[in-house]
């Protein structure tokens, strides 16, 4: 087996990162979700948000007043801090998300976080001339299908994504170990292309971690389940301190790992509520 080389941490943004859906945060905070709800079942889901931007604007709402929601986005105080910490620990952070650009840039930047992430793969978001904010798929899904059997919306195959990371981190002269993190069905493909001696954080009791536990003679990657903040901080950073150990003393501590992620959800037994306590600035 090749040597180890950097850790490479990959997160999804909605329910991993920030606590809700950040698409639905903002269309209830805005008052827009029944006209949503009505269009959702004759329209996709990315056409679908471009829309309501547009019904938004119409009404007199301003990119100034959507960024207002997206700083009162609930956010876990204990996420900003893994998030910082791996990043002092030397790890390459990177976001694969069905959010958009300007969503996630937005809260990103309003808790200091921007500048931790090396790159955010999601769908395009941004502010037109007119004021308007725009919302479009990853994969343009009306000129051809992305090919994925797996449970992936039509505009973004996650998996295709980490297919690509990898191609380019398979250029380093020592194999990264990546650490993907994610909630949702579509979280399981990216998952399915990691491999071992690669690490995945389902949310547990989330799509994700139901699609693993049922299929998991297919994932090859260690799986370490979380559920709130304080286990996200917990088993992430205990992740890392311990590849850096095994690399350091070029040993294989893997049934060890194994056995830390197992036992990790007991040692978190104070912090049963998933996200019980959020950050959020008041309205």
């Amino acid at each position: 087996m090749a040597a180890a080389g950097r850790i490479v941490v990959i997160f999804d943004f909605d329910k991993t990162i920030i606590d809700c859906d950040s698409d639905n945060w903002v269309l209830d905070e805005l008052g827009a979700t029944e006209l949503f709800n009505q269009l959702l079942p004759i329209m996709p889901w990315n056409s679908l948000m471009d829309q309501m931007m547009k019904e938004l604007h119409s009404q007199g709402t301003n990119i100034d007043d959507i960024v207002a929601v997206l700083k009162r986005t609930p956010i876990h105080p204990r996420i900003i801090q893994a998030i910082k910490s791996a990043h002092a620990l030397g790890c390459d952070l990177k976001i694969v998300s069905d959010a958009n650009m300007f969503f996630i840039e937005t809260i990103l930047e309003n808790h200091g976080l921007r500048e931790y992430f090396s790159e955010i793969n999601t769908n395009p978001g941004f502010v037109d001339a007119e004021g308007r904010l725009r919302i479009f798929p990853h994969h343009d899904f009306t000129k051809s299908p992305h090919g994925c059997d797996n449970p992936c919306p039509p505009n973004m195959c996650k998996g295709i994504v980490i297919e690509r990371i990898q191609a380019s981190l398979n250029m380093e002269e020592k194999k990264p170990i990546i650490i993907y993190l994610g909630d949702g069905m579509g979280d399981f493909c990216p998952s399915l292309k990691l491999g071992d001696g690669d690490y995945v954080m389902p949310r547990k009791n989330f799509p994700v971690w139901d699609l693993i536990c049922k299929n998991r003679r297919l994932i090859k990657a260690e799986v370490c389940e979380w559920s709130n903040g304080e286990e996200f901080e917990h088993v992430l950073l205990h992740l890392v301190s311990r590849i850096s150990i095994n690399k350091n003393n070029n040993a294989d501590n893997t049934a060890q790992l194994h056995s830390d992620c197992k036992l990790q959800t007991l040692m978190q037994g104070a912090a049963h509520e998933a996200f019980s306590q959020t950050l959020s600035v008041p309205r």
